[in-house]
């Protein structure tokens, strides 16, 4: 797909090495050293910008300078363009976490790989083994505060009518409708959020799918343009990656929400919704309650 904020493999191999670009692999440590990775890319999860003192995984670590630290020892800089890529089969969108991640910070050069590691592979492109040594740099993050939300001002928006906000759940149907996950509170979703599930936009071979499918998609769900649209998951890693998919799609007012279910649920001040009938159902489970 030909799109600002995606890079097709073809230009990217005819880049690597090119001053002033930093590809990312977002991959886990494991697959990017021993299993082999894009020439000269770096390796970062979002794991390592998360809060370490807050039991929500999602949220941010507050101290930007770590962050900054972090960011400049991968080569990024606020000039730099930056390329991420993952296996889009084998993660929760990790990709898109960074992509909106560095667009909070304030990054303005951020595109993602189409097709990723899948189609890179298949295409048998070059790669490489071990760790990359990035020449340092300096990054200065300046947080765009309308892409992201917290917990409490989520809170405000579902208490009161909000026809012109709309939030995204971007997990299973199941988690949405209710299913007992360890390590969850309570089970279910935010009250009026509809459910647009984080991985249904990709093509059998990784790519994204076309805009007019995807707007279509979302349309059929009754997303408009002109609406504010926030997403969640559980630690807004789905979320983000269904944020990057609406920007593709040509929305503009989108907020990520990184505490996600990890935060609500704990929050017992924060209203839920189930649905265990929906939930039955999907599952079979009506069916196996009836008589025969």
């Amino acid at each position: 797909m030909n799109h600002p904020l995606l890079i097709e493999t073809d230009t990217l191999q005819s880049r690597l090495g090119a001053p002033g670009l930093v590809v990312i692999d977002v991959r886990g440590r494991a697959a990017y050293e021993f299993g082999g990775h894009i020439p000269g890319a770096v390796h970062s999860t979002w794991h390592e910008y998360s809060d370490p003192n807050a039991v929500p995984k999602g949220l941010l670590n507050p101290d930007l300078a770590q962050i900054e630290r972090r960011l400049g020892a991968l080569g990024v800089g606020n000039e730099t363009e930056v390329v991420i890529y993952s296996n889009p089969f084998d993660n929760w969108g990790d990709e898109g976490r960074m992509f909106w991640m560095l667009e909070y910070l304030g990054h303005k050069n951020v595109r993602i790989l189409d097709g990723g590691w899948v189609k890179w592979t298949a295409e048998k492109r070059p790669f490489e083994h071990g760790p990359a040594s990035p020449a340092v740099a300096t990054f200065n993050a300046q947080p765009v505060k309308t892409l992201t939300i917290s917990k409490d001002d989520l809170k405000m928006i579902v208490r009161a009518p909000h026809d012109q906000t709309v939030v995204l759940d971007a997990r299973s149907l199941e988690e949405y409708l209710g299913k007992e996950i360890s390590g969850i509170p309570r089970p279910g979703h935010i009250p009026s959020a509809i459910h647009v599930a984080w991985n249904g936009f990709l093509n059998k071979d990784a790519t994204i799918k076309d805009l007019d499918v995807i707007k279509e998609m979302l349309e059929d769900k009754g997303i408009q343009s002109d609406q504010e649209l926030i997403c969640y998951c559980t630690g807004g890693v789905r979320s983000a990656w269904l944020y990057f998919i609406l920007k593709l799609a040509g929305y503009q007012k989108i907020r990520n929400y990184p505490g996600s279910w990890w935060e609500w649920s704990r929050d017992f001040a924060c209203p839920v919704e189930k649905d265990f009938r929906g939930l039955q159902k999907i599952l079979g489970l009506d069916q196996a309650a009836r008589p025969s």
